[in-house]
């Protein structure tokens, strides 16, 4: 355990000396609900969306954001960058084995994940009044699902790119209709119906969903659930069965 917990607190140290990625995963998605909850319009209750107000759908929005940065775009570039570099290989040869490595990483995506997920929070309620979770739980739950889900098709994506700017490119490719049918620019409640119906089977906007289920009161709906379990089953078992060490 002491040597994992070093592996995990030296990857955490790598990650925050690349001030691109830091930014973008720790601060952007609190950047954006600053920006939008800046303007008047914003944080007022409309009746498009239930009487809600768009701050309040956009705080569950950035925390997919966050997600979704981590998972897709990160995740797959750092660790195919791993084993293009041969560092994977190598350490199969030490006691730190490269799956103890995988596993940091894994447990360092899910640090800032949480960090980043709580600056959202804190300043959504602070600054613009948003409810925190109604059901905990629920948010809970619906955090562990996405998260597992979204890291599922990021895993995958190390796995066949050959090298960590592939990596990178491809996972920038996934990102952008990923987060289309998460709302990032046009919230779910507003879509056409087709869009939502579509958004629904979608890793980031079942998660979307899920979140905000739990944020009203709610635990995550059964569809979205379900949807983000057969993410994770499917692509963990893609990503186990393809995975190369070198």
């Amino acid at each position: 355990m002491r040597v994992f917990a070093k592996l995990t607190l030296t990857e955490l140290k790598l990650f925050l000396r690349e001030p691109v990625s830091a930014f973008f995963v720790l601060l952007f998605p609190t950047v954006l609900v600053v920006i939008l909850g800046s303007i008047p319009s914003f944080r007022e209750p409309s009746a498009d969306i239930g009487g809600r107000r768009v701050i309040d759908l956009y705080v569950s929005i950035a925390v997919v954001l966050t997600l979704a940065m981590v998972a897709i775009q990160v995740a797959p570039a750092v660790l195919a960058t791993y084993r293009e570099r041969g560092v994977l290989r190598r350490l199969a040869t030490t006691p730190v084995s490269p799956l103890k490595l995988l596993g940091a990483q894994l447990a360092m995506f899910g640090i800032t994940a949480i960090v980043s997920t709580a600056l959202v929070l804190a300043v959504g309620r602070l600054a613009f009044d948003v409810a925190l979770a109604s059901q905990f739980g629920g948010f809970v739950l619906a955090f562990l699902l996405t998260t597992a889900g979204t890291l599922a098709i990021g895993l995958f994506v190390a796995a066949v790119v050959p090298t960590g700017k592939a990596g990178s490119s491809v996972g920038t490719i996934l990102f952008f209709p990923l987060m289309f049918f998460a709302g990032l620019w046009t919230p779910r409640e507003v879509m056409p119906g087709v869009l939502q119906r579509i958004a629904d089977f979608t890793p980031l906007g079942a998660g979307q969903r899920a979140l905000g289920d739990a944020m009203t009161g709610s635990w995550p709906n059964l569809l979205s659930a379900t949807v983000l379990v057969g993410y994770v089953a499917v692509f963990g078992v893609l990503a186990v069965r393809t995975f190369r060490w070198s």
